[in-house]
């Protein structure tokens, strides 16, 4: 799945799409898996309920944050954009350069385990590659 391309819906197939090319180009999406991490930080949540809905297998959206803290920070959204945590400092310094220069990241929860006052929850961070 990993490699697997995804067709995209964009306006360049309504373009194309009764034309003589529309069998030769097709607006492809390919995620190309990156790193195995985890959600940090979900212990400072002010709002943990976004935790308690999250399950294996949850597509998740990663944005920078201004973060006095911490100058790469990303955080990571559930689907209704709700916080979960952060990527982890000592990971983040790639992937902030990455979104900078306009490269959309995106992450997929792999594992939850619960620990004894807070849920670890490992990802995949894929780059999602137009």
């Amino acid at each position: 799945m990993v490699d697997d391309l995804i067709k995209h819906d964009s306006n360049l197939v309504s373009v194309i799409q009764n034309t003589e090319f529309s069998e030769f180009v097709k607006p492809m999406i390919r995620e190309i898996r990156l790193f195995d991490s985890f959600i940090a930080g979900t212990t400072h949540l002010v709002d943990k309920s976004p935790l308690e809905t999250v399950a294996v297998g949850d597509e998740l959206t990663m944005q920078r944050e201004d973060n006095p803290h911490d100058r790469h920070a990303i955080m990571i959204l559930n689907s209704e954009k709700k916080k979960l945590g952060y990527v982890p400092k000592k990971d983040n310094l790639v992937f902030a350069r990455l979104m900078d220069a306009g490269k959309i990241l995106k992450a997929k929860i792999t594992k939850i385990e619960e620990r004894r006052k807070f849920k670890f929850i490992r990802l995949e961070i894929f780059l999602v590659d137009l």
